[in-house]
């Protein structure tokens, strides 16, 4: 596992490194108007997909996706509810388009975040479920480069810091493609987005792969995807967060 963990570690060294050097060649950006864009997306998910697939909830989960964009910058604010209406997960992204340069980019982002899990405690002699929140500050950076208007092959790195009790730091770097308008026939057309991500918590770490696919009819404005993760070769624990 160590020489398989190290080379990963090293590519993905390599694509932010590249991401570095383009950044520093970048120009200042062109004045944008004040007003921006907004766009929104729903999802209703039979298994609550996560950032980190690991984490995915693993029962129907309600998804809201929401993004504020004003020149190079964007809000993106991430609600997830789990059945019941729970809530499972907040993030609130912050994130920068620092280079858009031909057939390479880089963005840059941060967020805070809240994750929510039950715990079951004994009072007054009755068991009684009570939802605690867990408090992270995450990074990220996704230098990526396009092989041609359907291929794009990226890296993508987020570190996150926990102020509650649980994991305290976390390191989830992945090598990913993107293969898209994959034509299936007239109206239909596919996405595929494989990747392989090496996820660190504190003194455990694992090495995954995982494919995202999407079906979508042209002109329609909703979608069916599914999620595929393998472990390779990993001592992490899934954690039960609601």
């Amino acid at each position: 596992m160590y020489s398989t963990i190290q080379t990963f570690k090293m590519l993905i060294g390599a694509g932010l490194l590249m991401g570095t050097i383009q950044f520093s060649r970048a120009q200042k950006a062109p004045h944008r108007p004040i007003l921006g864009r907004f766009y929104g997306d729903i999802q209703l998910t039979n298994n609550g997909i996560s950032l980190v697939p690991t984490f995915s909830l693993g029962h129907p989960a309600l998804l809201f996706d929401l993004k504020f964009v004003r020149g190079r910058h964007s809000f993106e604010p991430d609600m997830r509810f789990a059945q019941e209406g729970k809530p499972w997960a907040f993030l609130f992204r912050y994130r920068y388009q620092a280079v858009e340069k031909g057939k390479f980019s880089l963005r840059t982002g941060m967020h805070p975040a809240v994750n929510f899990r039950t715990e079951t405690v004994i009072r007054d002699g009755q068991q009684e479920d009570l939802m605690e929140a867990r408090r992270y500050l995450a990074f990220e950076a996704a230098p990526g480069y396009s092989l041609s208007e359907r291929v794009r092959v990226g890296v993508y790195y987020l570190t996150a810091f926990g102020f509650d009790e649980g994991v305290k730091r976390t390191h989830f770097p992945t090598l990913n493609a993107g293969f898209s308008d994959i034509s299936l026939g007239k109206r239909l057309y596919a996405r595929v987005s494989p990747q392989v991500y090496y996820l660190r918590m504190d003194d455990e770490d694992g090495l995954y792969a995982t494919a995202a696919v999407s079906l979508r009819l042209r002109e329609f404005p909703l979608s069916l995807s599914t999620v595929l993760n393998q472990e390779i070769d990993s001592e992490i624990e899934r954690e039960k967060f609601n």
